[in-house]
């Protein structure tokens, strides 16, 4: 300690001084540290809210959907003129809805049927998979037969998309897809209540579709429960058992050493290259058909196993080694130890990995697309062996696609996968303070 004599004879010491400058210093520091990371949290909350905004902005429309009732007159002259749907039903099935549902249309805008542009626009204003709509109808009931009946069906893309305001009315005609009298009829039958916005149900029921309105997840969807159902019967099991095996039974040498470092390797390799092993084993070599939720759900295991296998070991590692002590103290072999008193206390770490690795599968699109899930499908699969496809193949789809109404769709589909995703960790959450127990 250094003191110095001040002129009027007082001894001042330096020590104390210092010391508070470097306390200050210590605390300044500690400052920034905890400035920077509230600027990092919220420049990462900041893009978060970014990415949100513009999927929900763009995709919550794609959950209505613009229909138009009208009513419909089952001509039996347009559908059956020689009455052979007793003897011969396939009549009801080759007939000209199309017509019906011209008719009706121009009757409720009371427009005149010789003029062929205007019956042109007003038929385009309704969806193309109408009549096949009729169809179904007729088929399931002909007694609807000679009726009139009011029907809803499907308005076309282009006039939902200018019925949700997604199309500039103000431009000229010539540079949009609905015409002024397109959207005048438009007017016409809102204000009556034939043309409204409804729940669009067939975003969850439909399959694929060229046709926007028409176009759904439910391929996508049954496709996607196959492929988690697979991952989880096939890689829940073997998972935990090479865990299990690799953590309490195996000897601690090189080769389990190499087989550690292999699983923490196989754990970061992109999930593409697991596609093209999905491609070459079980496509070229095995012969499983291309595009089936079978080949896919085999490729995510693969994928999922490494993170199933690292999260077990790591809930295996936290149970404490008095447990052990105690159960084998007491008598039990080691296979009950493991079995009776280990495996129970880790498994919520064991379903909280597992869970999270179902999650980072259900969003794979790469490995999928390498197996040809990508397919125009447009039935839903009956069994996992049948042509599919999954929830961000579809998006992939949609995302390509030129028709604008797409757009809305593609971020509808983005929606529902991040629900799900959301609610299978919060699954994990759940279960894991559920079972959790504190030492």
């Amino acid at each position: 300690m250094t003191d110095i004599v001040s002129p009027a004879g007082v001894t001042v010491s330096k020590a104390p001084a210092r010391r508070d400058i470097g306390i200050k210093r210590r605390y300044a520091a500690e400052r920034r540290f905890q400035a920077y990371g509230i600027a990092a949290i919220t420049f990462g909350l900041v893009f978060l809210f970014i990415l949100l905004w513009t999927v929900i902005g763009k995709g919550y429309t794609a959950f209505q959907q613009t229909a138009i009732t009208l009513p419909i007159e089952f001509v039996e002259k347009t559908i059956d003129p020689d009455n052979k749907r007793a003897t011969d039903p396939s009549v009801l099935v080759a007939a000209n809805y199309p017509v019906l549902l011209r008719d009706s249309i121009v009757k409720q805008l009371n427009i005149n049927a010789s003029s062929r542009p205007d019956v042109r626009d007003a038929t385009a204003m309704l969806s193309k998979g109408a009549p096949i709509q009729l169809r179904d109808m007729v088929v399931a009931d002909p007694s609807i037969i000679g009726k009139t009946v009011n029907v809803t069906v499907l308005a076309d893309a282009n006039v939902d998309s200018a019925n949700k305001g997604q199309i500039d009315l103000s431009v000229d005609e010539k540079n949009r897809k609905v015409n002024d009298k397109q959207v005048a009829w438009m007017n016409e039958l809102k204000a009556s209540g034939a043309l409204h916005k409804q729940f669009n149900t067939g975003l969850f029921v439909n399959g694929n579709s060229s046709r926007p309105e028409a176009a759904g997840l439910g391929v996508a969807l049954i496709g996607s429960l196959y492929l988690m159902l697979i991952v989880l019967v096939l890689a829940l099991p073997i998972g935990v058992a090479a865990s299990i095996y690799l953590e309490e039974f195996a000897p601690k040498n090189k080769l389990t050493d190499l087989i550690e470092v292999n699983i923490n390797n196989l754990a970061a390799v992109p999930s593409i290259v697991y596609g093209l092993l999905g491609l070459s084993v079980f496509i070229n070599f095995v012969g499983l058909p291309r595009s089936a939720s079978l080949v896919g759900g085999l490729v995510l295991t693969l994928m999922t196993l490494p993170t199933i296998i690292i999260a077990t070991r790591a809930a295996l590692r936290a149970v404490p080694p008095s447990i052990r002590a105690a159960a084998l103290g007491l008598g039990a072999s080691k296979m009950q130890m493991v079995f009776h008193h280990v495996l129970p206390l880790a498994m919520p770490g064991i379903l909280t990995g597992t869970i999270i690795g179902l999650a980072h599968a259900l969003g794979e699109t790469a490995p999928l697309l390498l197996i040809g899930m990508v397919a125009f499908v447009a039935n839903a699969p009956a069994t996992p062996l049948e042509p599919s496809t999954a929830l961000p193949v579809q998006v992939y789809m949609w995302a390509n696609e030129a028709e604008r109404a797409f757009v809305e769709r593609t971020s509808g589909a983005i929606i529902v996968l991040l629900l799900f995703l959301i609610v299978m960790n919060m699954g994990a959450i759940l279960l894991r303070r559920r079972f959790e127990r504190r030492w």
